[in-house]
């Protein structure tokens, strides 16, 4: 009896993971480092429970759970490398360079708007002549 309730309960649990990671997608405003947390936990726990998953899929999932904005690493991505034989981290690695690189970009161009010269103005007092 408790045997079969605990794997009711264990079905339950992998039933509701599977749809966690049929429906993983990545979030609005989400860092690729959040996103490959939220990935990671959903596919270990999978595993523990004795899904099974090979390379290509999990990259194939990954790639097309990124958001509209990553489109064009993803299709470098899908262009040049071998999608079976890659793993998970070295998949997140490029999109994170990327992510990183783009941050540095930001925060140079933002030290520069910070290093725009302001004129001082000054203001010239009328004064009004006297006739004689």
């Amino acid at each position: 009896m408790t045997h079969e309730s605990m794997n009711e309960v264990k079905r339950a649990r992998k039933n509701t993971l599977i749809q966690e990671y049929e429906m993983f997608m990545m979030k609005s405003g989400e860092r690729i480092c959040d996103m490959h947390k939220r990935f990671t936990h959903i596919v270990n726990h999978l595993l523990a429970l004795g899904k099974t998953f090979d390379k290509e899929e999990l990259n194939i999932k990954i790639l097309k759970s990124l958001n509209r904005t990553w489109q064009p690493k993803v299709t470098t991505i899908f262009e040049s490398r071998d999608l079976t034989s890659m793993n998970i981290a070295t998949l997140f690695g490029k999109p994170r360079e990327h992510e990183l690189e783009l941050e540095r970009i930001k925060e140079e161009e933002d030290g520069e708007k910070r290093h725009t010269i302001a004129l001082k103005s000054v203001a010239k007092s009328r004064t009004k002549l006297k006739k004689t």
